[in-house]
């Protein structure tokens, strides 16, 4: 059996807060007659990633097509997880013409191609092409830059810039997987920040990649899908820090879901989780709050002190119920102060 007999499969991976969810939404709206169905990993175990998109499900992508993992790394869990899902998916009455899977933000993507490899599976679906994200604002000032010295002279003027992170070593692996590395919020880091976030990740990867730039997730479809890559046979030119070893570990992340009353003032929230992006290096905050006389949830998605919110949908018959799901490096969570902070 060929490849082009294969059920197409693209990992659209990134950094926590990059755009995936943003990204597979613009793909859903415009699926070149294709039936879709979607796989969302998320950190933690408040689905907020797979609710937005399944609020978007229509005939091209039903709500049965898009299916949740859930607190765990589905490249830490590939035989429990992953190998069940993509055979359930493969079982619909109708099944997709290709999968979109939406990797958590801490996900190393190579473990996740060698699954492919899995003999369930390999006769039926093939890795289309890996796609990138990179916030195109924050590799403009150097967060994830290969040059240490140029880290350092950075450090100067910013002493929140920290390069010996486990987060740059994410980074780096997602970039060396990639087919396409896509930045994007490309209208925040203007012409200048794109060529500076286009020099770090070509210096960054193995190989020469096409490197675009993006606003609001979108991009023309025809230019990320459809790649034929057939990743799954081309692990060599894509190398990772974990090369050599069975396995990986995330224990240097932690996520906690903190539930808080309804609020009177949303710019007030968003000054609480600016405070924690400062004060306790907080990575990333995303979840639903009511806001009292508001019929609307209110969706708040954080990436350090850059706060956006929308009232996304009303409550209807759902409890009127704030949850945040709150990730940062491990020695960073600290429940206590988190409360104290975001109730006041």
């Amino acid at each position: 059996m060929t490849n082009l007999t294969k059920v197409p499969v693209t990992v659209i991976t990134g950094f926590l807060g990059a755009g995936k969810t943003t990204l597979i939404r613009h793909l859903m709206q415009n699926p070149q007659g294709k039936r879709l169905a979607i796989l969302v990993n998320e950190f933690g175990t408040v689905g907020v990633d797979g609710d937005i998109l399944k609020s978007c499900a229509d005939e091209s992508c039903p709500v049965e097509n898009i299916v949740e993992l859930a607190n765990g790394c589905i490249c830490c869990t590939v035989a429990d997880d992953f190998i069940p899902t993509i055979e359930a998916l493969m079982a619909l009455p109708q099944p997709p013409d290709h999968i979109l899977i939406e990797t958590s933000g801490l996900a190393l993507p190579k473990p996740l191609l060698k699954a492919f490899d899995w003999p369930a599976i390999r006769s039926r679906i093939t890795v289309d092409g890996v796609i990138a994200l990179a916030d195109a604002e924050a590799v403009a000032a150097g967060r994830f830059a290969p040059d240490v010295a140029a880290v350092d002279a950075q450090r100067l003027a910013d002493d929140a810039v920290d390069h010996e992170t486990p987060l740059s070593e994410v980074f780096e692996d997602q970039i060396a997987c990639a087919d396409v590395v896509l930045l994007s919020k490309a209208d925040l880091a203007g012409e200048a920040g794109l060529a500076r976030a286009r020099a770090m990740i070509e210096a960054e990867a193995p190989r020469r990649l096409p490197i675009l730039a993006m606003t609001d997730g979108v991009i023309d479809p025809r230019v990320i899908l459809g790649l034929n890559a057939a990743a799954e046979d081309d692990l060599a030119a894509r190398p990772s820090h974990h090369d050599g070893h069975d396995d990986h570990e995330h224990d240097d992340f932690a996520s906690v879901v903190i539930d808080l009353p309804e609020i009177t003032d949303p710019d007030d929230l968003v000054a609480r989780i600016q405070r924690l992006a400062r004060e306790q290096h907080i990575l990333r905050i995303k979840g639903y709050v009511a806001v009292q006389g508001k019929p609307m949830r209110l969706l708040v998605q954080a990436v350090g002190e850059r706060v956006r919110q929308q009232f996304d949908r009303p409550w209807g018959t759902e409890p009127r119920r704030s949850r945040l799901v709150v990730i940062a490096e491990h020695h960073d969570i600290d429940e206590t102060a988190l409360l104290s902070v975001l109730r006041g």
